[in-house]
């Protein structure tokens, strides 16, 4: 699993080195031909990982409620988030991938309920799931490289 983790950390470190520099304005920019933004991208990342994690493992997400409804799967982006509220998710960011680690070595992540994802595949315990949503990730980091380039 110490891949899987290492894999997680380096694509949240490319997403940070990608938005770190960017203006609030840039962040939340649309592009035409795009239906969300840097950010929305960004903290739709922290909220999958949670969702996948920990709540699927009957656990309690290290995030607020609030983040998770604004920034889950199906949302888009409602609102333009301020300085303060960026400088957490860029923080969260970084620091759950290690948290992640440190829960999963610790063993918590005990009972996992099966999930089918959007894309057919069924996550059937952590392993799968962290699995998948280092895929997940990989697709998001795409997606604001190509934002990125446009803002």
């Amino acid at each position: 699993m110490t891949t899987q983790f290492n894999i997680l950390k380096k694509s949240r470190e490319l997403v940070f080195k990608r938005i770190e520099n960017l203006t609030n304005e840039q962040l939340h920019k649309i592009p035409e031909g795009f239906n969300n933004n840097i950010i929305w991208n960004v903290a739709h990342l922290v909220v999958t990982q949670q969702l996948l994690h920990y709540k699927l493992s009957g656990l309690q997400c290290l995030i607020p409620d609030e983040l998770i409804e604004k920034f889950k799967k199906g949302t888009s982006p409602s609102e333009t988030l301020n300085e303060e509220e960026i400088e957490e998710i860029k923080e969260l960011l970084i620091g759950l991938p290690d948290t992640l680690e440190e829960d999963y070595t610790a063993g918590i992540f005990e009972n996992y309920q099966v999930y089918p994802t959007s894309t057919g595949f069924v996550l059937t315990d952590i392993q799968n799931a962290i699995a998948f949503n280092n895929m997940h990730e990989g697709l998001h980091l795409g997606v604001i490289m190509s934002l990125t380039k446009l803002v």
